[in-house]
């Protein structure tokens, strides 16, 4: 099972603003973190931060990541210079109820002109209880505004443990994303897919994408063997599902991929390839990379890997694991190559047009 400890945000400011569950938060938009002008950066960008996040939308990066007890934002025009920037709690959790507890993996998503965040977490310290929740804003800036609960996302035919949902925008269509049971006397870790019939409800089946057999993707006997943190990145026609496998209490944490034609049907698992190897894993200073999340350079140019990994081995699950960001490139056959994790206070070139 995924082991996530509630994190201590090293690096919160002192001026953040706790909400209150139906947060209601000053009209005036925060503003970004102005650009400090150097020419490199180091990871990792904060001393901790599990599941790290990062959407952009009119030249402002919008950043998350797993916190245990509430959700945060951060908001940036250089993610090189993370630690740096605004940030503010949203929301916090009610005191009881199925989403109370172990708050985990939040992503921030704009959908249909509205802000939406997807976040895991549970009704108790029990780790068994684990769904997927939905939050809405519409707020322009979603630092700011009214943060509403919109309830459990699930099928109710399949309603069994279920974390790391994810967003799949193709073809005038919204697909939700996640890891989860096959059925509750089955605990290992499956991708799953549904159509949304709405930002905050699914259609009336699931789709598995991918489970683990490959021996790369169970290490971390004898707990569960696992597949789960699905991400989406689309170029060059095709859609590439990015996930992590075996356990993150190992140091073999290490991202997957399936790849599918984005003329496709998502929901035809078909339609999917996966990747017999891991396509990012373990090197020194880096150890149990996964979670991922992609952008791109403030100009448009380039694209990034946002991860999370341990500077040290043996460090498991818990709130060693920060987050790090480095450019990757394209093989001539279509798909990204990551390379490998750069290790820690290496100089990195900053993203094109910081």
């Amino acid at each position: 099972m995924k082991k996530h400890f509630p994190l201590l945000c090293l690096l919160w400011l002192a001026s953040v603003i706790v909400g209150c569950r139906t947060n209601t938060a000053t009209p005036t938009a925060v503003p970004p973190t102005p650009v400090v002008s150097t020419t490199t950066f180091t990871n990792p960008l904060m001393n901790s931060g599990a599941d790290p996040w990062v959407i952009k939308k009119d030249g402002v990066y919008y950043y998350c990541h797993t916190l245990g007890d509430k959700i945060g934002l951060w908001k940036t025009t250089a993610m090189s210079q993370l630690g740096k920037a605004t940030s503010k709690v949203v929301w916090l959790p009610p005191t009881t109820g199925g989403n109370s507890h172990n708050l985990w993996a939040p992503e921030l998503h704009f959908i249909d002109g509205k802000w939406y965040i997807y976040y895991t977490a549970g009704s108790s310290p029990d780790l068994g209880t684990q769904r997927t929740w939905v939050l809405e804003n519409a707020s322009a800036d979603p630092l700011t505004g009214t943060w509403t609960d919109k309830g459990q996302i699930f099928l109710p035919t399949a309603n069994y443990w279920a974390i790391d949902g994810t967003i799949l925008q193709l073809n005038n269509a919204n697909y939700f994303i996640w890891s989860g049971y096959v059925k509750p006397s089955d605990i290992t870790q499956r991708i799953y897919i549904a159509k949304m019939s709405n930002p905050w409800t699914l259609a009336d089946k699931r789709a598995q994408l991918s489970y683990p057999q490959y021996s790369w993707e169970t290490i971390g006997d004898p707990q569960p063997d696992v597949n789960e943190g699905p991400e989406i990145l689309k170029k060059n026609g095709k859609v590439f599902l990015v996930y992590s496998a075996s356990g993150c209490w190992t140091d073999d944490y290490a991202l997957g991929m399936l790849t599918m034609s984005d003329s496709s049907d998502p929901m035809d698992s078909t339609a999917w390839k996966k990747s017999s190897l891991p396509v990012f894993s373990k090197s020194s200073g880096a150890y149990g990379p996964g979670h991922n999340g992609f952008f791109q350079s403030p100009d448009g140019t380039e694209d990034w890997i946002i991860y999370h990994a341990n500077p040290q081995a043996g460090q498991g699950c818990g709130g060693a694991r920060s987050p790090r960001i480095q450019k990757f490139a394209w093989n001539a056959d279509g798909t990204p190559n990551f390379g490998q994790p750069i290790a820690t206070s290496i100089p990195i070139a900053k993203p094109s047009g910081e």
